[in-house]
């Protein structure tokens, strides 16, 4: 999908780039698949701030998304792919052989007038699910599941994909998006291919503006702050942050701090995650 350049008439245009939505086939989704969101702003049911940085935005409704493909007995048809403003990628719109409808995540490939299946009714077509135990090994993958029957988890937003790498037993190795490799069981589905919309991270907002309109307030540096507001306030004009290392504004560490508690699943990670490079 390329990525629309803007004529820069104002400054805010002048870097802003965006979606051509070239494979978008339909501009309203299925009524009956979705369903009214109210806007908490970041906070709890208690009316405090637990996620900063969030309100505002347009008025959006959610489109229900079958996750886990648990509709066995029949094919479906591709109606259309549309728009999806709650994720970075494209959904596709499936009617089954009863007249059924529901919503996947697009893959990348998949066009209106494609048969998809689930189960023993999949051929390993672009966007059918499958059990990881029916898959070749070293397909790729999108949209798996965790547990079976839970519904997808893994590698749903855009551009990412999953890559199968080796059975042994009852689990599946699994190489995911961020390079870790993970054990999976063999039941657990999952779709093939690669999620569409691959250029979605090529995508400039341009002004602040445009975050704005999708539910993202400012981020102030720490170092801006006064020292009561956050451990890197405070000095005479710009100064450094007079501490070993970056800390979050609970003065807690910010970076390469590992923040992992789950042991409890450690023991189905094969490999973890290389190390970001910083700076």
């Amino acid at each position: 999908m390329p990525v629309k350049v803007y004529k820069p008439t104002s400054a805010g245009r002048r870097d802003m780039t965006g979606h051509s939505f070239d494979e978008i086939t339909r501009s309203r989704p299925e009524r009956s698949l979705t369903e009214a969101i109210r806007k908490k702003g970041g906070r709890n049911n208690q009316g405090r701030i637990t996620i900063r940085h969030r309100g505002g935005g347009h008025k959006r409704r959610y489109r229900i998304i079958d996750f886990k493909r648990d509709k066995f007995d029949s094919t479906a048809q591709v109606v259309s792919i549309e728009y999806d403003p709650n994720r970075s990628a494209r959904i596709a719109l499936l009617q089954y052989e009863d007249g059924e409808k529901r919503y996947i995540i697009a893959p990348l490939g998949l066009r209106v007038g494609d048969t998809v299946g689930n189960g023993e009714k999949a051929n390993l077509r672009i966007g059918d699910a499958i059990q990881i135990r029916n898959i070749p090994v070293g397909t790729q993958i999108h949209n798996i599941e965790l547990l079976p029957g839970k519904g997808a988890q893994l590698a749903r937003s855009a551009g990412t994909s999953a890559q199968l790498l080796a059975k042994e037993g009852i689990y599946a190795q699994v190489r995911m998006p961020s390079g870790e490799v993970r054990l999976i069981h063999e039941r657990c589905m999952a779709t093939i291919g690669q999620v569409g919309n691959t250029d979605h991270g090529n995508v400039k907002l341009g002004k602040a503006g445009r975050r704005r309109w999708m539910g993202w307030r400012p981020t102030v540096r720490g170092s801006a702050m006064a020292p009561n507001a956050h451990p890197h306030g405070g000095g005479e004009g710009r100064t450094g942050i007079g501490m070993p290392g970056p800390k979050t504004p609970w003065g807690k560490p910010a970076l390469g701090k590992r923040t992992r508690v789950n042991k409890r699943t450690d023991k189905f990670i094969v490999r973890r995650r290389g190390k970001r490079r910083q700076g």
